[in-house]
């Protein structure tokens, strides 16, 4: 989606503080001995609440309100009978419509004490997104972001998963550009025009490169295995730089 009238930025900003407000929430919510459909009944309920339509669901049939992944799980996982514990590391992916307007937004959360190594990866995983988020805005490159991120993934002796890009959103869960690499590219001189709302969303690493399929034909798993963590944002580009419409409030 390209945002040409204020009023669009607006409904862009609207679903933006819903799918945010929920993430928040449901880390608030997370204690050992929960599963994760009752986290994603929590998610549902306040999406439902706010009369926003859970997008992975409506658009592939995704057999959840939201996406949790626990662990050795990076993205896409079901909620299920799995049961939460302390030290694990669960990403909680919400992304939902209203209005006709469509945002992304997801994040790596700690529950209870972790490692140290993971808690550094958590953190650098979170100035790894604020990092592309800075190479947004009107007229930059595309591949800039991959490129800003790849430097400093490689600066601090990480990974980064190839094969799970950002995208474009607003209008639909996904469209174009429909993959936009969050690691360094060479030959991509596509450049991103005012108005661009796209996710950024690094899956930041220690030691995986892909995302390869599980048995359920959804959940994603670390190649070769390692811990993984993912931030993500929905931003329009401007002149100026970035507008960030999933920040917490």
């Amino acid at each position: 989606m390209t945002i040409t009238h204020e009023d669009e930025l607006d409904g862009l900003k609207a679903i933006g503080r819903i799918v945010s407000t929920t993430m928040h929430a449901m880390a608030r919510a997370m204690e050992p001995g929960m599963t994760t459909r009752e986290l994603d009944g929590i998610g549902r309920a306040l999406l439902e609440k706010e009369g926003a339509v859970p997008a992975p669901e409506a658009t592939y049939g995704f057999p959840g309100a939201t996406c949790i992944s626990v662990n050795e799980e990076i993205a896409h996982g079901i909620p299920g009978s799995r049961v939460l514990a302390r030290g694990d590391l669960v990403n909680i992916d919400v992304s939902a419509s209203k209005d006709g307007f469509f945002a992304d937004t997801g994040a790596t959360f700690r529950l209870g004490t972790v490692k140290p190594s993971l808690d550094r990866l958590c953190r650098d995983g979170k100035r790894a997104t604020e990092i592309g988020i800075a190479q947004v805005g009107a007229g930059r490159p595309l591949a800039g972001i991959g490129a800003a991120v790849g430097r400093f993934a490689q600066a601090r002796g990480y990974t980064l998963i190839r094969n799970l890009a950002s995208h474009g959103t607003g209008r639909a869960l996904h469209e174009a550009p429909e993959a936009v690499p969050t690691w360094p590219t060479r030959g991509d001189r596509r450049q991103i025009k005012r108005g661009l709302v796209l996710t950024v969303e690094p899956f930041l690493s220690k030691g995986g490169l892909w995302a390869r399929e599980g048995g359920d034909d959804w959940t994603l798993y670390a190649e070769p295995t390692a811990p993984v963590v993912q931030y993500e944002h929905t931003v329009v580009a401007t002149e100026r730089g970035a507008i960030v419409v999933t920040l917490p409030v």
